[in-house]
């Protein structure tokens, strides 16, 4: 039987995704009672690290942890990947020693490759096409403070990343609108777009994304990676800061959302980012419920408590 991985929101159904928000949230409220709840003890998720990252790695060590099971830390230099071995055996050894593979890396084929040859689940923690993980967390966020996000509009400002083509997905499988502003030059994979239909809309202006939103979500100007293009990108993006002028345009009670970490003054203001529309700790808090949620999916063999 072929395992199930998780490489982007598509790969799971939008009634499977809305389960994992709400499972996501009772196993919070578990944690928040002292409810030990372990269903994953003797089992090990091997976490493979080319990007380094905090919220990844003590989000999913943490939620192992907590579910009775071990994380296994790796970065390029505790591996053979790193030193040249075909990727192709990487998958074949370390999937035949572990219950699940967890990779941060660069590009998103590297980690479809992986897949192929693993004999166990392997979940995407960060490419540069793809931040899955993360969207569990946005949504749950929303889920805990508005309800349903079925129908409504979103704004995401900046860089047409990989937050923005999980965002695209989002919109997809959870059915809400979502409005990209980015400059010209910087906007999402035109595939991508155009698999999501009339659900995403692109626009030049900020402005024109905002207004009315009721969710307006950023990320950095220069992802890792993109260090060297840091100047070029800060005069692209200079009229793309979220700020309380944009947020003023969005709907009266809209949030802000950030992935982290942020760059106030760059891409978000200090003023908008620590201020009361913002749920930015309770969204990077949430990768850890969101994520426990996900390995209890790909590795419980039930949920009984």
């Amino acid at each position: 039987m072929n395992p199930r991985h998780f490489l982007t929101l598509l790969d799971f159904s939008g009634d499977e995704l809305r389960g994992l928000v709400t499972r996501a949230m009772e196993l919070k409220q578990w944690q928040r009672e002292g409810r030990i709840y372990e269903p994953l003890k003797n089992r090990v998720l091997a976490m493979i690290f080319e990007k380094s990252s905090t919220r990844t790695r003590v989000s999913f060590e943490t939620g192992m942890a907590q579910l009775g099971g071990h994380a296994l830390f790796l970065s390029p230099k505790d591996t053979q990947i790193g030193r040249g071995e075909p990727l192709e055996d990487s998958a074949r050894v370390l999937s035949s020693m572990v219950d699940a593979v967890m990779i941060r890396t660069f590009e998103h084929e590297k980690i479809e490759r992986f897949a192929q040859f693993s004999s166990v689940p392997v979940i995407n923690a960060l490419t540069d096409q793809y931040h899955p993980c993360q969207l569990l967390a946005d949504m749950q966020t929303w889920f805990e403070r508005r309800g349903d996000i079925r129908g409504v509009t979103v704004a995401f400002i900046g860089d047409g990343n990989n937050m923005c083509h999980s965002y695209i997905n989002a919109a997809r499988q959870f059915g809400f609108r979502l409005r990209v502003a980015t400059p010209p030059g910087y906007r999402p994979d035109p595939a991508i777009v155009a698999a999501a239909g009339e659900t995403v809309s692109l626009h030049d202006s900020p402005a024109e994304a905002v207004h009315g939103a009721s969710l307006v979500v950023t990320d950095v100007w220069a992802s890792m990676g993109q260090e060297q293009e840091q100047r070029e990108r800060e005069q692209a993006f200079r009229d793309f800061q979220v700020d309380a002028r944009l947020m003023a345009l969005a709907a009266d009670d809209a949030l802000f959302m950030h992935c982290l970490p942020a760059h106030r003054g760059e891409e978000v203001s200090a003023e908008v980012i620590d201020g009361p529309q913002s749920v930015v700790w309770d969204e990077a808090e949430n990768r850890l419920h969101a994520q426990k949620a996900l390995l209890e999916l790909l590795l419980a063999s039930d949920r009984s408590a």
